[in-house]
Parts: structure tokens; sequence; C-alpha cells
């Protein structure tokens, strides 16, 4: 009878512990919300971005004869991540914000700041 009892009692107790990961916060999931300027940047064909990018540059009071190269790189924070690589060899990482400001750092200069690297983000594959 003692061991009925005290195998129910086991039972309830690992059926009422389902489930129960100890978590008491609620799950939250992460929203990316971009300004109407920030996507207008995902829109723009790869001259035109260069073109965009260099004008970036140019207002900051950086000089670039020429982006070589140009992409998204990420986003950080509430900002958009976005390089330009110029003909003089150097780098810069554009930082655009949801008001369509736009911060302008030396690639070279980003690892001591911690900020992310000016590597180009590989576009998703269309699925096919």
């Amino acid at each position: 009878m003692r061991l009925a009892v005290f195998a129910s009692l086991g039972l309830a107790l690992s059926i009422s512990a389902c489930g129960d990961s100890g978590d008491t916060q609620p799950k939250t999931k992460s929203i990316q919300v971009r300004s109407a300027e920030q996507n207008a940047l995902h829109e723009l064909s790869p001259d035109m971005l260069k073109i965009g990018l260099r004008r970036a540059l140019y207002d900051s009071g950086r000089t670039c004869q020429t982006v070589t190269e140009a992409g998204y790189v990420q986003e950080y924070g509430n900002l958009s991540m976005w390089t330009a690589s110029c003909n003089s060899g150097r780098s810069y990482a554009i930082f655009v914000g949801p008001d369509g400001s736009a911060q302008v750092r030396d690639c070279a200069e980003l690892e001591t700041l911690r900020l992310p690297a000016c590597k180009i983000a590989k576009p998703a594959k269309p699925a096919g």
C-alpha cells in the first residue's frame, strides 16, 4: 500500500514538471524596422549604389575619386552598414540611419572601435 502511494506521488511530481524549463521570462522576437531611405539603398543598381555611397563620403569630408566596389554589410543596431572601396586603396564603412543620415568611418579603424568588419554580405541565392 505504501509503495502504491509513493509511486503515485512520484508519478504526479514527474508529470507536473513536464514542460517546465525554469525560464519564467517570455520569449521575445527581434523586430527589424528600416526606413524608406534605408530600403531604397537595397533597390539601387550597382552603379547607382556606388554613386550614392560616394556622395555620402564627400558629404562627410572624405575624398574618393572612384568607388571600385560597394555593397551591403549588415544591420548594426538601427543602422544599415554599407562599405565602399575607393581606387586610392582606402575603404570606408557607411552607417545609414533611419532618418537618412550617414556616418562614415575608415574601415582600418573599425576593429579598434569594435565595429563589424567591412565585408560585403553575399546576397541570398534565389530559391529555384
